[in-house]
């Protein structure tokens, strides 16, 4: 226990010692690079790394009691039809999928355009588009944000389980430095284990290589 939060202090203090001057607000960010190579698990580790009904709800009170609005009755479906409108536009010809489920968005980031294989560092090409996600995010606030990550069947179990929490840890650790409160965050990775595709083709494991985000209402119990 102690080695595990020695590390996260050890990440959350070298993304404090990367940052830099936005050149269009002036206002210190921190590094894309820093981001890009992976550092930063502190938001999985702090947000929680496991996620299910117990820990959304969990976390909808805790919002709830931090002053942020809940949703209710009709408005709830409004404000994520909204949400997701906005999201399509900012989205369009990236290659990231808006879906809604229930009152839920769920947006899926294709392996090819997210991480090279085998790692847990953002491509800079996605690095745009993520600023699109963050800024959606930061307009609709009254959302959980759960960042999953999932890989293809290739590999040891355990491997995979790893590399699958470390993608989704760059996700929520990028937004969370678009200025996304880390509050709002829940990640998980689910490893080889929920596959979308077939993982005895070529095509199927890079589908199965890819970061869900879900975008939960906050919605008063």
């Amino acid at each position: 226990m102690i080695s595990r939060i020695l590390t996260i202090l050890a990440a959350a203090l070298a993304v404090t010692a990367c940052q830099t001057l936005d050149p269009y607000s002036g206002e210190e960010r921190t590094s894309r690079a820093t981001i890009g190579a992976g550092i930063g698990a502190v938001i999985g580790a702090v947000a929680g790394a496991a996620t299910g009904d117990d820990a959304r709800e969990r976390r909808q009170r805790a919002l709830i009691g931090a002053g942020i609005g809940a949703l209710s009755g009709a408005a709830v479906g409004n404000y994520m039809d909204n949400k997701a409108e906005r999201l399509r536009q900012e989205l369009a010809g990236t290659g990231v999928s808006v879906t809604r489920d229930g009152d839920n968005i769920i947006l899926n980031m294709p392996g090819n355009i997210t991480f090279q294989t085998d790692s847990a560092a953002l491509q800079p090409q996605f690095f745009g588009v993520l600023d699109s996600v963050g800024t959606v995010l930061h307009e609709f606030d009254q959302t959980i944000i759960e960042v999953a990550g999932h890989t293809d069947s290739t590999g040891a179990r355990s491997y995979n389980q790893t590399l699958s929490e470390q993608r989704a840890s760059t996700v929520a650790t990028y937004l969370h430095n678009r200025s996304i409160s880390a509050d709002r965050f829940l990640t998980i990775g689910y490893g080889q284990d929920r596959p979308i595709a077939d993982n005895g083709t070529v095509d199927g494991r890079q589908a199965n290589r890819h970061v869900e985000i879900t975008l939960i209402p906050i919605t008063q119990g």
